[in-house]
């Protein structure tokens, strides 16, 4: 049985990492395996440590892992790394998404780095959606997604 108390790193629980209002609302089990919890690991060791100890600021992932009934229900694409527990979805409150972003972009080994929903305009427009796969594959992929389209964030 897993147990979702259990810490991911320093700064980051199981628990925090699966939360999922629409799982609880709908009865999903949004419960991770071994190779998603060892993912989520690596994710929060890569990526969400980083990033906590550049600003200084507590934050909690407002999505991580996702079962596949999860995805499913909440529309996104069967291809999300998030089923993976190699995708998280953040804000920092306090600190622009394009700060993160750009830290994250210039600092850290990820493969994937999305302004979602960001729209140049209000810093705090959107959320930074990051995934990370490994030092060999990570593609390094930096966008900004405007709810239509995307575009490479340079």
């Amino acid at each position: 049985m897993t147990d979702m108390n259990q810490k991911i790193s320093d700064h980051f629980s199981l628990k925090e990492m699966c939360r999922s209002q629409t799982a609880i609302r709908q009865g999903i089990d949004n419960t991770p395996g071994p190779i998603e919890i060892e993912c989520m690991v690596e994710l929060a060791r890569a990526i969400l440590e980083p990033v906590r100890m550049q600003f200084g600021k507590p934050f909690t992932p407002s999505s991580g892992f996702r079962s596949a009934s999860l995805n499913k229900a909440i529309g996104s694409k069967p291809s999300s790394q998030h089923c993976l527990g190699r995708a998280v979805d953040f804000e920092i409150g306090g600190i622009a998404n394009d700060e993160v972003a750009r830290w994250i972009k210039d600092n850290l080994e990820f493969d994937q780095l999305i302004l979602e929903f960001y729209d140049g305009i209000d810093p705090n427009s959107g959320w930074i959606h990051v995934s990370y796969v490994s030092p060999e594959y990570n593609r390094r992929e930096s966008l900004v997604y405007h709810g239509k389209s995307y575009t490479s964030f340079e």
